[in-house]
């Protein structure tokens, strides 16, 4: 085992992907520190004094700062207040040789993570950066965690084998690898958050947070500070959630409702991938990949003058359509099935019966809600204990075995539009909604079936 592997087994994987900054006045010490974290950590860089130490997070971010108190013209927490106070929102890791309580009550007012005298071994000054990278990364996770049950979001999966979906997980596939933004379009209900998280999680940054913001659901005045984060009293930053997302992926909902002031800023942070928070001094770098989504021609608002041309141009690069539910009918009987046994499950209540009837009728309809449509018409009909109406049919098959019997369903309705047809496949194909292909497809499917042996 590699010392970079031993070293990740000891103290946990947050090392790994950790920058770190050493800020010592002695060189010895700084060499020390140095030699020790950088067979573990992903960089680490030294500055010999405060002024130094001010160029490095000028010019990049740092996960943690490992801070020796006495220096000279100033002491180390002098010069944390004032990086607070510019915008510095890492952890810091105070080292002296100096334990008073004076000193410790103010390096806790000060916001410091961990306390560390010297002088100190190797695996003292390891535990404290992974206890302090911990103890980050969980506060991070559960702000997002927090928010994600405040604000509801759904976090299915992106579910249909037809052929349209098919090609969308195929075009996600070949984006994933790119930093390059990508702009889902597509009627409200198609599921573009699901494939945005689909391509997050296909992608080098999955281990990394995915930060989703509804932009139609956040005031103007709001949305800067939950965005950009802001610094409190003039003394810490709080983050807002492109800092939280950093190194991961930000996904913009509805972004043709983004105030017009914010498309500004914006179009800054995606040119130059650096933020400056509401009140501080210092532009913060940042490590995202932006996406975004709209239900809306963006192209016809910006003829209008309501969104930014720049704008418009910077995040429509990379595009995908998330097909309508009524172009999938392939997938309406496995989203149904699915649906309703899930929320029999989650509700603690009966399984819905389906019959053939009812899936045949749901094919049918046209669903202009699309799959936001179908899902909550599964949560309903759960509820109440069967589908309405429209829907409903006369048999009686359990959710579980409609799963099983889906491809018999399909068949039996494919070979009597045929037959309606007088054996038209073009015709078959346009009345039931979907391609030429997928009658040919399920047709030579059915054809092998028989052939095989039992």
């Amino acid at each position: 085992m590699t010392p970079r592997d031993l070293s990740r087994d000891d103290y946990g994987p947050a090392l790994a992907g950790a920058s770190i900054l050493v800020v010592d006045d002695e060189p010895g010490m700084r060499n020390f520190l140095v030699k020790t974290l950088s067979p573990r950590v992903q960089r680490v860089e030294q500055a010999a004094s405060p002024q130094e130490a001010t160029e490095k997070l000028d010019a990049a971010h740092f996960d943690l700062v490992i801070l020796d108190n006495v220096m000279p013209r100033t002491t180390g927490l002098e010069w944390l207040a004032e990086q607070q106070r510019r915008g510095f929102f890492g952890d810091t890791i105070l080292i002296t040789a100096y334990a008073d309580l004076e000193t410790a009550i103010a390096a806790l007012r000060a916001g410091v993570s961990d306390f560390v005298l010297k002088p100190f071994r190797a695996n003292q000054i390891l535990g404290a950066v992974a206890r302090t990278l911990d103890r980050k990364n969980l506060r991070r996770d559960n702000t997002l965690l927090r928010r994600e049950l405040r604000t509801g979001l759904f976090q299915g999966k992106l579910l249909g084998k037809s052929e349209v979906m098919v090609a969308v997980r195929a075009m996600l596939a070949k984006l994933a690898p790119l930093p390059t933004p990508v702009l889902f379009t597509g009627a409200s209900g198609t599921g573009k958050e699901l494939a945005a998280r689909h391509l997050h999680q296909l992608s080098d940054r999955a281990d990394k947070p995915f930060v989703a913001v509804n932009c139609a659901a956040i005031s103007t005045e709001r949305m800067v500070q939950e965005l950009f984060g802001s610094i409190e009293g003039g003394e810490r930053l709080t983050p807002g959630l492109l800092l939280l997302a950093d190194g991961g992926t930000l996904f913009l909902d509805e972004v043709a409702q983004m105030p017009e002031a914010l498309q500004a800023a914006l179009l800054r942070v995606l040119e130059d991938q650096r933020i400056r928070p509401v009140g501080a001094e210092r532009e913060l770098p940042l490590n995202l990949r932006f996406l975004f989504a709209t239900n809306a021609d963006l192209q016809a608002l910006v003829a209008q003058g309501k969104f930014r041309a720049d704008l418009y141009h910077r995040i429509n690069v990379l595009t995908v359509e998330m097909p309508p539910l009524r172009d999938r009918s392939d997938d309406i009987l496995e989203l149904a099935a699915l649906f309703t046994s899930q929320f029999s499950q989650s509700l603690g209540m009966p399984g819905l019966e389906l019959d053939e009837q009812t899936l045949l009728k749901l094919r049918r309809y046209d669903w202009p809600g699309n799959v936001r449509e179908l899902r909550n018409l599964a949560e309903r009909s759960v509820i109440l204990g069967g589908f309405p109406e429209e829907f409903a049919g006369a048999g009686s098959v359990t959710g579980a075995q409609a799963i099983e019997d889906l491809d018999l369903v399909v068949q039996r309705h494919i070979l009597h539009m045929l037959d309606l047809c007088d054996g038209n496949r073009a015709e078959a194909a346009r009345r039931l909604g979907v391609s030429r292909k997928t009658i040919d497809r399920k047709i030579a499917q059915w054809d092998q079936d028989e052939l095989s042996p039992p």
